[in-house]
């Protein structure tokens, strides 16, 4: 485990930093693919966990919730506006081919802890950031600033594994330019360090500042 910030770990993946899983004291916030589910409960053997918290409800996020939520007997939280997804009584967007889904995620799961925005985590304030998903949430603390920021941007490209901002592919979100006011809210909580869900932390504000002046204007619907 890499810490990142007092009583922050970012998980060991493989490859690294391709998906990122947090551990802030006893909370483990996303979970990655169905793959990354033995992996996560080796890492986590000797580690109280209290409880699963989500950034939001895609895949590559939710995927193994369901084994690490039964294994160590656990519940799981997500923000109220994606609870329904988590639990499949609505669709996820995008939907994956029926084939497809089973191979990277092993699907719903009761959500035993709903999230609003201004709920506590772990001493982090939950912030509704939706864009990406309708229920995206960053998690974010005051003493220090950190934030984790699930998928609002990314700091990697995927394809050639070199760090650097980006938005998230269009596809993969609801909302892109929601998304992009989601990553205005993000600069504005003028943080320290960023963890994102994708890419290494990232420690420099004024990257963050200018990589979000780049962005197209604001959504007509805020």
């Amino acid at each position: 485990m890499e810490p990142v910030a007092p009583g922050v770990w970012l998980l060991e993946g493989i490859p690294p930093y391709a998906i990122n899983e947090y551990l802030v004291e006893d909370v483990l916030i996303d979970t990655g693919t169905r793959w990354a589910g033995r992996r996560l409960l080796r890492t986590l053997r000797r580690r109280p966990v209290s409880l699963v918290a989500l950034t939001h409800c895609h895949p590559d996020h939710r995927g193994s919730a369901a084994l690490v939520c039964r294994t160590l007997g656990v519940p799981l939280a997500c923000h109220e506006a994606d609870a329904p997804v988590m639990e499949g009584r609505q669709p996820m967007y995008p939907r994956l081919p029926p084939l497809v889904a089973p191979l990277v995620d092993l699907g719903p799961y009761p959500v035993g802890r709903v999230l609003r925005d201004g709920d506590e985590v772990a001493g982090f304030r939950v912030v509704h950031a939706p864009g990406h998903t309708s229920g995206h949430v960053f998690y974010f603390r005051e003493s220090d600033r950190v934030v984790i920021a699930g998928d609002v941007l990314a700091n990697v490209n995927l394809i050639t594994g070199r760090p650097g901002l980006r938005e998230p592919p269009r596809v993969f979100s609801l909302d892109p330019a929601r998304n992009r006011d989601s990553a205005r809210q993000l600069l504005s909580l003028r943080p320290s360090v960023v963890c994102f869900g994708h890419g290494p932390p990232l420690r420099d504000p004024e990257a963050l500042e200018r990589f979000v002046a780049r962005l197209p204007g604001a959504a007509a619907n805020p």
